[in-house]
């Protein structure tokens, strides 16, 4: 996504996860503490958004606080929260607290 000519909001946009299923749970999301993550190092997995979402106040009132994002063959992708992160941009910032799952070193150590 492009704003203005060459500044990035994210680094792509894709519709979809290239990575395997993980199957965490919203508590299993919770206990990985939250870091913060540049916008422009992540690609969405969502190519549409709701505008009434972006909007509410209230959008993450029964959500965790904190976009989830999945670490995965060196690149990452913004599961979960991609309003949440989009409401930042606007607000002229560029770092988000992010929890971030880390598939790089978890499937390997289970394939292997």
């Amino acid at each position: 996504m492009q704003s203005g000519g060459s500044t990035l909001i994210f680094k792509a946009v894709r519709n979809g996860r290239p990575y395997p299923d993980h199957g965490l749970s919203a508590r299993d999301w919770a206990m990985i503490p939250p870091r913060q993550v540049r916008l422009d190092t992540m690609t969405t997995t969502k190519r549409e958004l709701a505008l009434d979402t972006l909007l509410a106040e209230d959008s993450t009132f029964y959500g965790d606080l904190f976009p989830h994002a999945v670490q995965w063959q060196g690149e990452l992708y913004l599961e979960d929260g991609l309003h949440r992160a989009l409401r930042a941009a606007l607000q002229q910032r560029n770092v988000i607290h992010v929890r971030v799952l880390d598939l790089d070193a978890i499937v390997p150590a289970i394939q292997g």
